[in-house]
């Protein structure tokens, strides 16, 4: 059984249909809700980190004043060799942590867009066997520079790097498979806002017009879980 620890920092943004996968797995889970100024864990306590996503920047620093202890946690985690999966602003958080650079990208990037898989990806037993492109969901702004020594998983059109593993303990995934409905429409109800006319942003009606990747995209999601379970 897996001590499963999972970082949430707004109330709209848990952690999807991943909440299946550790209760089908037998696993533990526990949480720190930043937005209710809840305590770090022990590193002890835990053997994998979850680090969700947010609408705030890891800049964010003066209205977010844990956003600098989190990152020191996560630097800690993955120095002990925890297993730490990012996404979306978790990503961003741990390639901070890692000493990458995180910048507004080019464009915002809200929708079901195709990302694609690199050779390095099709080389990693974590992805083996995907397809060479998968629709998946994005919400975001900004993004990430490789760190030094990580490898380069997954881009798309709007965002070159959407993906990187880090050492064999360490995922960052810019986008979201654990999307649910109603997450998705919590997203709609907290963020709609973001949603302008843009190259890389999708009209709301085809944000909700899309559930029929919900599953496959969880299917994806719950290979990779799997396999990381597999490899510690």
């Amino acid at each position: 059984m897996l001590r499963i620890h999972y970082f949430q920092h707004v109330g709209f943004e848990g952690i999807g249909s991943i909440e299946e996968w550790i209760s089908k797995s037998g696993h533990s889970v526990t949480s720190t809700r930043f937005f209710e100024n809840e305590k770090l864990p022990e590193l002890s306590e835990i053997d994998w980190l979850i680090v969700m996503g947010g609408p705030m920047s890891v800049y964010n620093k003066d209205r977010f004043p844990w956003l600098e202890e989190e990152t020191e946690f996560i630097q800690r985690a993955i120095a002990a060799g925890k297993t730490v999966l990012g996404i979306c602003l978790g990503s961003q958080l741990i390639s901070i942590a890692l000493g990458a650079r995180v910048y507004k990208n080019r464009e915002k990037e809200i929708g079901w867009y195709d990302i694609d898989f690199t050779s390095l990806a099709k080389e990693d037993k974590l992805f083996s066997g995907f397809w060479d492109k998968l629709k998946v969901f994005h919400w975001h702004g900004d993004t990430f520079d490789l760190p030094l020594n990580a490898v380069h998983i997954a881009s798309s059109e709007a965002c070159r790097n959407q993906a990187y593993r880090y050492s064999k303990n360490v995922l960052a995934l810019q986008f979201h498979l654990e999307t649910t409905e109603q997450s998705l429409q919590k997203m709609i109800e907290n963020c709609r806002s973001d949603i302008t006319p843009g190259k890389y942003i999708q009209k709301e009606t085809e944000l909700t017009g899309q559930f029929n990747l919900l599953n496959s995209n969880k299917d994806v999601l719950f290979t990779l879980l799997d396999r990381l379970a597999e490899e510690k």
